[in-house]
């Protein structure tokens, strides 16, 4: 991935000082990158503890020091001097350029990991001119992937759901992988981008993965002692079941107190094996899954229940809000999927403890390429919220189609919740990226961050898709710091990707990736409808494919129009659950933005959108032109054989081939399925079949 030794070799060339303990695992991991750099590239390095005496003379000596922040500074200590606004946040570091040394002083062992690839993503620019101390702070504590892989090979799901890179980098034949080497690996990838915690199984538990929790903590333990040395807490996802399931009582019921007792009793047990466990992921009372609903409970009863047996150790409930009727009857015009979670959840602001932390998706719906923003993320301040994305395609092509989806989710961390109107935020006004963080509610509020579903696999090039790879590395970058230019994160992610390429094969990267996202929206589901895909496994178009299901996922076109109708006055009330502007913005026809035209209305196929032409004709346009774009990237990934490794120019090319095969089933299918009910013909006379 993005690691390869040449990305170290600006570092490696150089003499390092590191001015540490190593008896700190994160501190060791550090230690053991600079030592396998510099003996690889010609370099040096020193280990010196924290306390060591050590002359300005020889800390000059040394290219880059590599230090902790020190308890005090005395004058010839490596960092001989310390600004006043030193960060609080773990994992925080700074930067200093004097003379011929470039200093990097970690708040804590995790910050002096991330200033360590801070250096290797500057690369020869680390050790050029002089600059004053910088700090570089984290704006979500919580930085998460969580992974939905099971122990046993599901048989529907496989053994990764929603995976599209092979089997599990944790397990195989119904077991924890004897060589978890993978994961070593997986972890120092992960640490280089400053991810901080990881759920290991899926959300969705089933039978063996709910005695991870039991009889597999040896195992979950060896799993946490290869991610702990690059700073990353390992959770687990839990079915609310399991006091009945696992613990074989009578009752899950959150307030019964042998239900209390017993969860009390389990995690005591967790943190005997792993005492630096982050906590658990729940998905419950959500297509199928079990919850306190059985007992006439409520989601905050559920969550508070194993948010106080965690409280002790430290540990922290992430409860996803992903809760709606999965068997609701098409008939029903009333019953909105898109409202379910603000239903559920908003009523209940103020009644989560403070270790809980609400997962909510990004939209109402289900990691669609397009979606407004869910209502929930404005409606809870008193909640500790984190926003979950998907890196995994489900939706997006499924790592068979070149789809980055920075642009994406930069789009919808800077979407202002509060502002003067649909075209801007109030400045100072709340974005998505400062509820997720924390900032945006009362200065004693406890912080959260960005959780996503991962995307890796066993595959040779971890991603299936070797350009999904920028999904991943985008997401940790922008937990990190959600206002980063996610352009400025791709150009980072190539440079370490292909260190020294040839410029054409720079500029055909982002040729490829820079618009996939909008290339990807234009040919499949458009203006905000959503889904349009094969029912269960989601890879390609049937238009009408969910329309009669009890999935709730319609879009409810006829031959006079297309759409849901989601107003006040006479659709199911969705758009009042947002603020002000957006309520009244989304309810009109004529602000609604063009691209989320058909979540919130049903039009006419002749309805003229903002952009000067008709429903009809913007899909057939649309479609025709972000086909035709995926010729053009296929050839333009071909013109540069012989300019990147062999094997992976053989996997991109034949992975968008694919793309190609799949966007004209897509073009043709929405274009005929268009004409079909509308009877408008294409204003160009391209063919209709």
């Amino acid at each position: 991935m993005w690691l390869p030794d040449e990305a170290l070799r600006p570092l490696g060339e150089r003499r390092v000082l590191v001015a540490a303990g190593i008896d700190d695992p994160v501190v060791a991991t550090v230690v053991a990158e600079v030592r396998a750099a510099t003996a690889r590239w010609g370099g040096a390095v020193t280990v010196a503890s924290p306390d060591a005496s050590l002359t300005g003379d020889e800390v000059r000596g040394h290219d880059v020091v590599l230090a902790l922040v020190p308890s005090s500074t005395a004058p010839d200590e490596p960092t001989r001097a310390l600004a006043d606004d030193v960060p609080t946040a773990s994992g925080s570091f700074g930067v200093l350029r004097e003379g011929a040394t470039t200093t990097v002083l970690g708040l804590d062992s995790p910050g002096l990991l991330y200033g360590l690839h801070h250096l290797v993503r500057a690369g020869a620019a680390a050790a050029e001119g002089d600059t004053p101390l910088t700090w570089y702070a984290p704006t979500n504590d919580v930085r998460m992937l969580d992974h939905w892989d099971n122990v046993d090979v599901h048989p529907v799901m496989g053994q990764v759901e929603r995976g599209y890179a092979g089997g599990s980098i944790f397990y195989a034949d119904g077991r924890v992988r004897e060589d978890l080497s993978r994961v070593a690996s997986y972890g120092r990838l992960l640490g280089s981008v400053g991810i901080n915690a990881v759920a290991i199984n899926n959300v969705n538990v089933h039978r063996t993965e709910a005695r991870l929790l039991t009889d597999g903590l040896p195992d979950v333990a060896r799993i946490a002692d290869l991610f702990r040395p690059h700073g990353i807490r390992v959770h687990l996802s839990v079915s609310f079941a399991a006091p009945m399931t696992v613990g074989g009582l009578p009752t899950s019921d959150p307030l019964d107190p042998d239900v209390q007792a017993w969860w009390a009793a389990r995690v005591a047990d967790v943190y005997d094996a792993v005492p630096d466990f982050g906590g658990f992921v729940v998905k419950a009372d959500s297509e199928g899954q079990p919850g306190p609903f059985a007992y006439g409970r409520d989601h905050a009863d559920g969550a508070n229940l194993l948010a106080r047996a965690l409280k002790p150790f430290g540990g922290t409930v992430f409860w996803r809000a992903f809760v709606y009727d999965h068997k609701q009857d098409w008939r029903d015009r009333s019953t909105d999927r898109a409202r379910a979670a603000h239903d559920h959840f908003s009523p209940l602001d103020g009644r989560f403890d403070d270790n809980v932390v609400l997962q909510v998706k990004y939209g109402p719906t289900d990691f669609q390429t397009r979606e407004p923003v869910s209502p929930v993320i404005a409606a809870m301040p008193r909640t500790r919220l984190a926003v979950e994305l998907q890196v995994t395609q489900e939706y997006t092509g499924q790592q068979k189609h070149a789809v980055w989806l920075g642009p994406q989710w930069s789009e919808i961390l800077r979407f202002p919740l509060s502002g003067d109107g649909p075209d801007g935020g109030r400045p100072g006004g709340r974005t998505v990226a400062d509820v997720a963080a924390g900032t945006a509610g009362p200065p004693d509020a406890r912080r959260a961050g960005l959780v996503a579903v991962s995307n890796v696999g066993d595959d040779a090039f971890w991603t299936g898709h070797p350009l999904a790879q920028a999904n991943l590395y985008t997401f940790a970058r922008l937990a990190w710091d959600p206002s980063a230019d996610p352009q400025t994160l791709l150009d980072e992610w190539i440079g370490l990707t292909f260190p020294d390429a040839d410029p054409v094969v720079r500029e055909t990267l982002h040729r490829v990736l820079d618009d996939s996202w909008r290339t990807y929206e234009d040919y499949t589901a458009p203006l905000g409808v959503g889904f349009m895909v094969r029912p269960g496994h989601h890879y390609g178009p049937d238009v009408d494919g969910y329309e009669y299901t009890p999935w709730g996922t319609y879009h409810f076109a006829d031959r006079d129009g297309i759409g849901v109708d989601r107003t006040r006055a006479t659709g199911t009330g969705f758009t009042g659950q947002f603020p002000a502007p957006w309520r009244d913005a989304y309810e009109d026809v004529t602000t609604c933005p063009d691209e989320l035209l058909l979540f919130f209305h049903h039009v006419p196929w002749s309805h003229v959108l903002h952009s000067g032409v008709s429903v009809a004709q913007h899909v057939y346009d649309t479609h025709w032109e972000g086909a035709a774009r995926t010729v053009e990237n296929a050839a333009a990934w071909d013109a540069i054989a012989g300019q990147v490794p062999a094997d992976l120019h053989a996997r991109v090319a034949e992975r968008l081939a694919e793309q190609v095969r799949s966007a004209h089933e897509w073009r043709d299918q929405l274009r005929t399925y268009v004409f079909r009910h509308s009877g408008i013909p294409d204003a160009t006379g391209r063919t209709v079949y």
